[in-house]
């Protein structure tokens, strides 16, 4: 709908002026609905900002009621020639061994010829055999014009004999077909031949084999392989990788790591803190405070339900025996030197504390109680912090749909008043001309 414009065209009025301010007064309830709508988004985006905290605290939570957690192991080699990673539950103890071969994968290679790889005729087809050499695996068709270029194609693109082949340049002008196994180990071995009987036209580069280390002495040893470098289940919970041949003992000492228990808890503590913080940064009641939470009820229960629930005795117990206490500001402290002193005592005790259930002996622990308050916070269709941030976020749909219906309604009601200023312009256009019809008539009679 197109406005006219109606400027003091016989009243001198500025009655776009007039008609702008008139809006304007009418739009304050808009006005107010705007800045309802950014307050009302902001305390979703803080509510959504806590739920984030908290979920941390519970997988936090969750972390410290891992039996795998309080099994912590670390691994140590004496030699650069074994890598050991704990992958699991390690026992502690110790083993020494030499390291007696690395794995590789077989190799063979063709003849070399004084000729571009791209030469046809090279082969037309090859036969792939076995570990035992003269058991037949299967067949690559060279295809193209059989140069090098095309049997090195013919294996990479074959899927099924576990093969890759390259074209080498042995020296300025002469090339070879290099043929290797894709796995590591003594049974992948192969042979190639051109013909029918195997290893024509090929030698073995590289012999493939198992890695192997030796454990006890020469008098009794006892032999380990793998087909690849890395040995599984030696040590059960942790791997050995070996990397080059070594006739000097290596030993890997398995032992517990009290320390990394110890930073579970540290990051337990940590997230929960970091919660309260979150809690209090969007909830503060101080006088000046600007929070948009600011002395929400239901943050406040919220904060002294992670403190009960972290703070709280186990049965006969206080998180206190732990190193887990509260500080007088409201936050969580934990002390490692008496968590350690704890564990060494009683670490399953201290298990307990943390990971008991209600089911075992009628209380739960530190983490248990902890985890379940999260979860219910935090579950994305139940829980109450999501439930608070998506009732802010349809009340901010239901703000934005009022918001334009007062777009319609106020462009409407513009719209009246410019026809309405229009139309007194208009009356008063009339006005002026019939008194200046009527001044005239009156002169005349003079």
């Amino acid at each position: 709908m197109v406005s006219l414009s109606v400027d003091g065209l016989v009243s001198g009025l500025d009655t776009t002026g007039l008609i702008t301010q008139l809006v304007a007064a009418e739009g304050v309830v808009q006005t107010q609905l705007k800045t309802r709508l950014t307050q009302t988004q902001k305390a979703a985006e803080a509510y959504r900002s806590i739920n984030t905290k908290v979920d941390a605290l519970r997988s936090a939570a969750e972390e410290l009621t891992k039996g795998g957690t309080w099994t912590a192991a670390k691994a140590t080699s004496s030699s650069t020639a074994v890598a050991v990673a704990v992958t699991g539950t390690p026992q502690p103890g110790s083993i020494t061994f030499t390291v007696t071969s690395v794995a590789a994968a077989h190799t063979v290679v063709g003849a070399t010829q004084s000729a571009p790889p791209t030469t046809a005729g090279v082969y037309s087809s090859l036969t792939v055999y076995g570990p035992d050499g003269t058991t037949p695996k299967g067949t690559v068709a060279v295809g193209g014009t059989g140069s090098l270029n095309d049997a090195a194609a013919a294996i990479n693109a074959d899927t099924t004999l576990g093969l890759n082949a390259t074209v080498l340049q042995v020296e300025p002008g002469k090339y070879a077909l290099q043929v290797s196994a894709k796995a590591t180990g003594a049974a992948a071995r192969f042979s190639l031949g051109t013909g029918s009987a195997p290893a024509t036209g090929f030698t073995t580069l590289r012999q493939g084999k198992d890695a192997k280390i030796t454990l006890g002495d020469a008098t009794s040893p006892l032999p380990i392989t793998s087909a690849t470098n890395t040995f599984t289940g030696v040590i059960p919970g942790g791997t050995l990788t070996v990397t080059r041949e070594d006739a000097t003992p290596v030993t890997v000492d398995v032992s517990a790591d009290p320390d990394a228990v110890a930073a579970k808890v540290q990051a337990f503590v940590d997230a929960a803190n970091a919660a309260l913080g979150e809690i209090a940064k969007h909830s503060a009641n101080g006088k000046d405070s600007t929070a948009v939470l600011r002395g929400d009820s239901n943050l406040r229960r919220l904060s002294d339900q992670i403190l009960t629930a972290v703070s709280d005795a186990v049965g006969e117990d206080s998180p206190g025996v732990a190193g887990v206490q509260l500080t007088r500001d409201g936050k969580v402290q934990f002390t490692k030197d008496r968590f350690l002193t704890r564990l060494q005592a009683d670490p399953a005790a201290l298990q307990r504390l943390f990971t008991d259930t209600e089911a075992t002996d009628g209380a739960d622990g530190v983490a248990t109680r902890v985890q379940t308050l999260a979860k219910q916070l935090t579950n994305v269709t139940t829980g109450s912090l999501t439930l608070l941030a998506r009732g802010r976020d349809d009340l901010a749909k239901d703000i934005e749909t009022r918001i334009a219906d007062w777009d319609l309604r106020l462009a409407a009601r513009k719209e009246a008043l410019t026809r309405q200023f229009t139309a007194m312009e208009t009356a008063l256009s009339s006005l002026k001309q019939q008194s200046s019809w009527l001044a005239g008539q009156l002169s005349s009679l003079a």
